[in-house]
């Protein structure tokens, strides 16, 4: 199957022990998205995974007045990326959210460990496409494509490699409305490899 190509890069959003059954945050069925990302990987030059990295005492955590159970706190396993997820093609990693006093839902504000800003990265590669996976729909997928949008890049969200966390039911699709009228191309898996396919037909 012909690759996309090298200014399109895939971005793995969250895709940590925590946001995955059994783990602090859990996303339902967060844990299905895994093989559908895994089967994208090989059809991109630039894989880029973000991490939620907090502190103990991070502000979004209900202790510290936020809303949020602790997680992905640093160092720890629900930090850590999804065991099965595929990371020997991982070109990046970027983490986020790693100050005490700020949180933020798009990876665009993280930085990878040399502190290079996720912007900073895709545009050293020349990356004008973006396709996004991971979790969760409603917050951090939802914030990132927005953000994506608004640097100018075109967005591909793929709807069945994310789940949402629908605080309130509903707010996954209300979350896709949302980047589909800011501009994202909503897509499935399926339409990725079968555009391939026939792409490297006509080759």
């Amino acid at each position: 199957m012909k690759a996309l190509g090298n200014d399109t890069a895939l971005i793995l959003v969250d895709i940590q022990n925590d946001f995955c059954p059994g783990g602090a945050l859990a996303v339902r069925e967060g844990d299905k998205i895994v093989p559908v990302v895994n089967r994208l990987i090989p059809l991109f030059h630039w894989i880029l995974a973000t991490q939620d990295w907090h502190p103990v005492d991070h502000c979004s955590f209900k202790a510290q007045g936020g809303p949020w159970p602790p997680h992905c706190v640093r160092g720890t396993r629900g930090a850590e990326l999804h065991p099965a997820l595929d990371k020997s093609r991982i070109t990046h990693f970027v983490r986020k959210a790693f100050a005490q006093d700020a949180d933020s839902y798009s990876e665009f504000s993280g930085f990878d460990e040399p502190g290079r800003s996720l912007d900073e990265l895709l545009k050293s590669h020349d990356a004008t496409t973006l396709y996004i996976v991971g979790l969760a729909t409603d917050y951090c997928v939802r914030a990132t494509v927005l953000d994506g949008l608004n640097r100018g890049y075109i967005v591909y969200a793929v709807t069945d490699a994310m789940r949402a966390v629908e605080v309130i039911p509903g707010d996954g699709e209300t979350a896709l409305r949302e980047m589909a009228g800011a501009g994202a191309h909503l897509v499935t898996s399926e339409q990725i490899f079968r555009s391939q396919t026939e792409s490297a037909r006509t080759a």
